[in-house]
C-alpha cells in the first residue's frame, strides 16, 4: 500500500470492509467515485444517505460508486459495529453502496486514503475534515477532482458527476 504523500491516486490504496477484508481500490479503476465519511447519528444524517442512495441509483450502471467510510470523530455520532452501522445505512436507507470500516479521517490516526484525499484537497477546508457527510469527487484514474463541505447536498454534485463520468 501507498503512503499517502508518494501516493498519486487512490487505486493506490487497500482499506478494510465492514467486515474486515481487505479491499484493493485498484477495483474501482475506470470508476467515478465519491467518498463519504458517515454517521448514523448526525442531523446530517436522513437527507445524504437518502440522496446518496438516490445517487447510487441512477449512476451505478454508469460507472460511478460511493465508497461510505464510518467515522465516529464528530460528536461521537456513529458509535455502533461495522454491522450496526451497515445494517443501519442497509435498512433504512435501502443503501446499496459499499460500506468500509470505520475509521479516524484526522489526527495520527486518520486512514492513510483520508491523508491523501485531504492533501490532495484541503482547500478552504484546511487540511482537516470539519464533521461527518465531508465528499470528496474522485475521477476515473483515481484522482481527487473536488471537496464537498458536509452542507452540500449529494444531489446538488449530480453535474459534476454527470460530467466525469461523460454523460453531462
Amino acid at each position: 500500500m501507498a503512503a499517502a504523500s508518494s501516493a498519486t491516486s487512490i487505486h493506490e490504496f487497500t482499506v478494510k470492509d465492514s467486515s474486515g477484508k481487505d479491499v484493493d481500490l485498484s477495483t474501482y479503476k475506470g470508476k467515478v467515485l465519491l467518498i463519504v465519511n458517515v454517521a448514523s447519528q448526525c442531523g446530517l444524517t436522513n437527507s445524504n444517505h437518502t440522496e446518496l442512495a438516490q445517487l447510487y441509483e441512477k449512476y451505478k450502471d454508469q460507472g460511478f460508486e460511493i465508497l461510505a467510510f464510518p467515522c465516529n470523530q464528530f460528536g461521537g455520532q456513529e458509535p455502533g459495529t461495522n454491522e450496526e452501522i451497515v445494517q443501519f445505512a442497509c435498512t433504512r436507507f435501502k443503501a446499496e453502496y459499499p460500506i468500509f470500516d470505520k475509521v479516524d479521517v484526522n489526527g495520527n490516526n486518520a486512514a492513510p486514503i483520508y491523508k491523501f484525499l485531504k492533501s490532495s484537497k484541503g482547500g478552504l477546508f484546511g487540511d482537516s475534515i470539519k464533521w461527518n457527510f465531508s465528499k470528496f469527487l474522485v475521477d476515473k484514474e483515481g484522482r481527487v477532482v473536488d471537496h464537498y463541505a458536509p452542507t452540500t447536498s449529494p444531489l446538488s454534485i449530480e453535474k459534476d458527476i454527470k460530467k466525469l463520468l461523460g454523460s453531462s
